[in-house]
């Protein structure tokens, strides 16, 4: 079931390159669970295997831009010390659906470098990797880019292994409906501190604005961009519950529709209810 909501621009080329988005992700319980209804949504997922972090596990829904749907969830038998430490532990545990996303930058360490000298904090990368089912090892690095890791601003990611062992595990996109992950929906608290904080981290100009009643958010959006900041209309938006209980970290995310026009898109949302968190769909 789809139901039309929200409005802004999807196709536009991309102007800011440190945007090109690498993966989003999806915390739950079980990635079981969470493979099964996003294949009840009609998109197919492959098991990606777990991490080498003792704490979770993934699966992922690949697109022919690259991109890719990571389900994050806890590993059987994880180890509870390390989910503890987990940086997505709570959003895992409440199975809230979107917490993260990531971008590949062309040269991880020149952003960073970047990034903090327009006063935005940044760790030094952190080696990360996990096996995939097939035996095949990847490896890469990852910088947080902020107070959060990949919730208001994305993290940097970069392989040291094949790429498309990682996005790929079965040497092709999992789906070829959609063109990719096309805007990561953000719940942020004060829209107009939110907008200046991207603005002078990435040398923004001014956003479009919408207001949008049944989404329950008041948006802002930066052409060329994946991102769109969404901030509750009021005190009983579902927005404004959820970032009580988790803070500022995208809350939606909208993939593109094969061969939609350029310029404002029509954005359905699949059932919530059936998938357990928002997920949108660029329409002609």
């Amino acid at each position: 079931m789809m139901r039309p909501v929200l409005y802004f621009a999807i196709a536009f080329p991309l102007m800011a390159q440190q945007f090109h988005i690498d993966h989003v992700t999806v915390a739950g319980k079980s990635v079981e669970e969470m493979q099964k209804a996003l294949r009840a949504a009609g998109i197919q997922s492959d098991y990606g295997g777990p991490h080498s972090n003792h704490a979770t596990e993934m699966a992922l829904a690949s697109f022919p831009d690259g991109s890719y749907l990571e389900l994050i969830a806890i590993q059987p038998k994880a180890d509870p010390a390390a989910l503890a430490a987990h940086y997505w532990h709570k959003f895992m545990e409440a199975d809230a659906g979107p917490c993260a996303w990531a971008v590949r930058p062309a040269n991880l360490s020149s952003e960073v470098e970047r990034l903090r000298k327009a006063g935005v904090a940044v760790t030094d990368p952190r080696r990360a990797g996990r096996s995939r089912p097939d035996g095949v090892e990847l490896d890469w690095e990852t910088a947080q880019v902020g107070p959060t890791n990949g919730g208001f601003f994305p993290f940097l990611i970069h392989d040291f292994t094949p790429r498309d062992n990682r996005a790929f595990p079965s040497g092709k996109p999992t789906t070829s409906d959609f063109t990719g992950v096309a805007k990561v929906v953000i719940g942020v608290a004060d829209l107009e501190a939110a907008i200046a904080r991207y603005r002078s981290a990435y040398g923004l100009a001014e956003p479009e604005r919408h207001e949008d009643a049944e989404f329950g958010a008041k948006l802002a959006w930066f052409r060329g961009t994946p991102v769109v900041l969404a901030a509750p209309i009021n005190s009983s938006s579902w927005l404004n519950s959820r970032l009580q209980r988790f803070g500022e970290a995208p809350c939606a995310f909208v993939l593109g529709k094969v061969n939609g026009p350029v310029g404002f898109e029509h954005v359905s949302w699949l059932h919530s209810a059936q998938l357990g968190w928002r997920l949108g769909i660029a329409r002609p």
